[in-house]
C-alpha cells in the first residue's frame, strides 16, 4: 500500500511516518508540507492512500480533494479539528482521525482503507489465459483480451472498448493498467490505455483504432513510437 503524508506540521508528519513504519505492507512514497506540493507529487507517483491534514496554508486538504477529482487515491484525514467531519465524509473519504493519533486508531483507519482497496481490486481479476473477468453492472463477464481495443477513464469508471460495444467497470485506470499485460497494452494518455496491435494510424497526436480516435499525450509519444518500431 503506497501512502503519501501531507501535513504542514513537521512533528505531525514524523508521527505519521513512525506509525506507518509499524505496518508491514505500507510504503511511504513521500511527505509534503502543503497541499500544492502533494498535488504535484500525485502527478508523478502512484499513491493508494493519502494521510491528509485539513488546515494548511495556501490550499486546504478539502480543496486538494476537490482538485484531484474522481480519480483520487483513498483519503484518511488526520486533523486536530472535529468540525470538518461532515464536510469530509460528504467527499466520500475512507476515514477521519482526530489528533492526537493513537496506534490503535491509526491501524483501524489503515485496515479500513486496505479493505476498500481489496474490494476494488476484486472487481477486476486477470487470468493467466487470454481473457479477464470483469464486473459489468451486476454481471461478472468473461472478456477476451484480444477483443479490447482501448481503455478509457471516465470519472469513477473505466470503459473497456471493443469493436462491438464498451463495458463500464467501477475502477481506476491505474488499476486496469496494472492488470492488463504490458506486452499487449500501453498507456498513451492520462485517460487512455491502448492495445498496441489494434492501432491503425497515428496522425496529429491522435491514434485511429478501428475508426475510433484516441489522443496521445506528448509525454507518452516517444515510448509509443519505440513500442511500434516506427522508422
Amino acid at each position: 500500500m503506497n501512502v503519501l503524508i501531507v501535513d504542514d506540521n513537521e512533528i505531525a508528519r514524523t508521527t505519521l511516518l513512525q506509525l506507518a513504519g509499524r505496518v508491514k505492507d505500507i510504503t511511504v512514497v513521500g511527505e509534503c508540507a502543503d497541499a500544492m506540493q502533494a498535488y504535484n507529487l500525485l502527478l508523478e507517483e502512484a499513491v493508494d492512500v493519502i494521510l491528509l491534514d485539513i488546515e494548511m496554508p495556501g490550499m486546504t486538504g478539502l480543496e486538494l480533494i476537490q482538485h484531484l477529482g474522481a480519480k483520487r487515491p483513498l483519503i484518511i484525514f488526520t486533523t486536530s479539528k472535529k468540525e470538518y467531519a461532515v464536510d469530509a465524509f460528504e467527499l466520500n473519504v475512507a476515514d477521519y482521525i482526530v489528533k492526537p493519533i493513537t496506534t490503535s486508531r491509526f491501524i483501524q483507519a489503515i485496515d479500513k482503507a486496505r479493505d476498500l482497496l481489496e474490494s476494488k481490486d476484486d472487481q477486476f481479476n486477470i487470468n493467466t489465459n487470454e481473457f479477464i473477468f470483469i464486473r459489468d453492472s451486476n454481471v461478472v463477464r468473461r472478456l477476451e483480451l484480444n477483443d479490447i481495443l482501448f481503455a478509457e477513464a471516465m470519472g469513477d469508471y473505466v470503459k473497456l472498448h471493443t469493436s462491438q460495444r464498451f463495458y463500464a467497470i467501477h475502477n481506476s485506470l491505474k488499476a486496469v493498467e496494472h492488470h492488463l499485460p504490458a506486452q499487449k497494452f500501453l498507456r498513451v494518455h492520462r485517460s487512455f490505455i491502448v492495445a498496441i496491435d489494434k492501432i491503425d494510424t497515428i496522425k496529429d497526436g491522435v491514434l485511429i483504432v478501428h475508426e475510433k480516435t484516441v489522443p496521445v499525450a506528448d509525454a507518452y509519444r516517444a515510448t509509443l513510437n519505440k513500442r511500434m518500431n516506427v522508422l
